[in-house]
């Protein structure tokens, strides 16, 4: 059992992995030859930092992407507080399944119906173009702020409340007990639902693309429009550098949640032995 499961093991990764390798390869081949190996070469990387088109949507999905993180965590932060703080199980429960739809909504739902809602908008202001940068941010928002919440909640739970009370006890107003305690007992979430907000904007196709207006395209859309003509190696050479830096990020990811464990195993063990020294 244990080699078919070792063998079952492999060929799900070789399944999941064997594209993005022949994708990493390839961005370094001479030729634009997709099945022979013609040289190992950079001339694929040096063209797309000339490309200047390519290089100002990577601009603009970054800027985005930057943005919807940092509205996202900062109201994702103080709503999973305000859900933490609600003391009605039902109104709790009912706040939890409309923060749960815009996760398992399909995008393409989701960016037709706030398509629809920020035309409606546009018109009623009389404004001459309804989407813009303001429409994917909001866009943006609404689909990172659950993932956001969702990872806060668990610290807040996590916390002891006694560490609140006894900071208000000795003086501390309600916003500064909160700087001083509970933020930095939930930050391991904050900074983890950042992340995934971030990686969530950067590579949203769906929702971005019915949002979206002229002036201001993301790297997903730009990919997009390539396909239906060609797709040149350069862009191989660009979704390998976006790779890399995914994984950056995951293992950034794994570092905090690693290193919030640790923190919590030497917290229980330093106050088990405060107890038995009490004894």
């Amino acid at each position: 059992m244990k080699i078919t499961s070792k063998i079952y093991t492999a060929l799900i990764f070789v399944f999941l992995f064997a594209p993005i390798a022949v994708l990493l390869i390839f961005s370094f081949n001479e030729t634009k030859s997709l099945s022979v190996f013609s040289g190992f070469s950079l001339k694929w990387y040096k063209e797309l930092l000339g490309d200047r088109s390519t290089l100002e949507s990577v601009q603009n999905t970054l800027i985005l992407a930057f943005s919807a993180t940092v509205v996202s965590t900062v109201m994702g932060t103080a709503a999973a507080v305000g859900l933490h703080r609600l003391r009605k199980k039902w109104y709790r429960g009912l706040i939890n399944t409309v923060t749960n739809i815009p996760m398992i909504n399909p995008d393409i739902i989701t960016g037709i119906s706030m398509m629809l809602v920020f035309v409606f908008v546009g018109r009623l202001w009389g404004a001459s173009t309804s989407l813009n940068f303001w429409t994917m941010l909001i866009a943006h928002v609404t689909f990172c702020l659950p993932y956001v919440i969702f990872q806060v909640l668990p610290k807040l739970r996590q916390m002891d409340k006694d560490l609140l009370e006894a900071a208000m006890d000795l003086g501390c107003t309600p916003m500064r007990a909160f700087f001083k305690v509970t933020l930095p007992e939930i930050l391991p979430g904050i900074i983890t639902g950042a992340i995934m907000a971030f990686t969530l904007s950067l590579d949203d196709f769906v929702i971005s693309y019915f949002t979206s207006g002229n002036d201001f395209q993301t790297l997903p859309i730009r990919i997009y429009g390539m396909t239906k003509k060609t797709v040149t190696p350069k862009m191989y050479a660009l979704a390998t550098i976006i790779f890399f830096v995914t994984m950056t990020l995951l293992l950034l990811n794994n570092i905090v949640d690693d290193e919030d464990s640790r923190r919590k195993r030497e917290l229980k063990k330093n106050t088990i032995k405060q107890g038995g020294n009490k004894k």
